[in-house]
């Protein structure tokens, strides 16, 4: 007999993979098209299809899970303490949006008491999905496209593929760390933003290390890196919840993530 655990996680990412398509049809119509772009407080960019694309989201989830909460970068937290919570970034990489490069997504995580269980990874352009599940005990599994896939047999940081969105997120002692990090890769590479960890899950790429961001621009890819047989966490080497920091590290093994996590920890930060 099916365990009903499994079932559950089926039925919760198909939702996810709904909310990624509604997602999706309110973003491309404005890819590449003339729009207002808006500054937020923090200075980062935001458009109408950030706003539409999250909207879209979360009118699907007050329709169809009405008790779980929402945290999304546009709109804000509703129901955050609730034992089930949909942590959304509808764009994640407007700079890259705005400028035309189909190296954004949008990003749908499903939180279990604080812990993200499931995550899509949505480039609605390319028409590129990553889904995946890290339910312990239950399920571990990534898809690309609906085709598992799994991370590369790298285990030595001299011999990665290291990706971080941009060297500007490393500031201060940070910065130190990271230097100290991505001069052990075999390559360094910058500007994919979220597609990174796709290619992570592929197998395409070997670490990402990034700084300076927000619960939403992660969880949704730990349980991709997870499911696909990677190792997903912050510059310590704990669990990534809706309570962890700003910074994470992703490595296509443990091995290489461990190596990773000592590399920024004995840095002189």
């Amino acid at each position: 007999m099916p365990d009903p655990r499994e079932m559950m996680a089926e039925m919760y990412l198909q939702f996810a993979g709904e909310l990624a398509d509604a997602a999706g049809e309110a973003i491309r119509p404005w890819f590449r098209a003339e729009m207002q772009v808006d500054r937020k407080s923090d200075g980062s960019p935001v458009t109408q299809a950030d706003r539409a694309a999250e909207t879209a989201i979360r009118e699907r989830i007050a329709d169809q899970f009405p008790l779980h909460g929402v945290i999304g970068e546009e709109y804000g937290s509703e129901g955050s303490d609730s034992e089930w919570v949909w942590v959304v970034d509808p764009i994640d990489g407007t700079g890259a949006f705005v400028s035309g490069l189909p190296t954004f997504g949008t990003l749908i995580a499903l939180v279990h008491d604080g812990k993200p269980l499931l995550g899509v990874l949505d480039q609605p352009i390319l028409n590129e999905r990553w889904s995946g599940v890290h339910y312990p005990g239950v399920t571990r599994r990534t898809t690309h496209n609906s085709h598992l896939v799994h991370t590369s047999s790298t285990i030595e940081l001299e011999a990665s593929i290291g990706f971080a969105t941009t060297p500007e997120m490393f500031t201060g002692a940070d910065h130190t760390a990271w230097q100290a990090l991505s001069s052990s890769f075999e390559r360094i590479r910058y500007g994919a933003d979220c597609y990174a960890y796709g290619l992570l899950a592929s197998g395409f790429v070997d670490i990402v290390c990034e700084a300076s961001l927000k619960s939403w621009d992660y969880l949704a890819l730990a349980p991709i890196v997870e499911g696909a047989g990677g190792r997903m966490t912050d510059w310590e080497g704990a669990e990534l919840t809706t309570g962890s920091g700003d910074r994470v590290v992703a490595a296509a093994s443990a091995r290489l993530h461990q190596a990773a996590v000592e590399r920024l920890m004995c840095a002189d930060r």
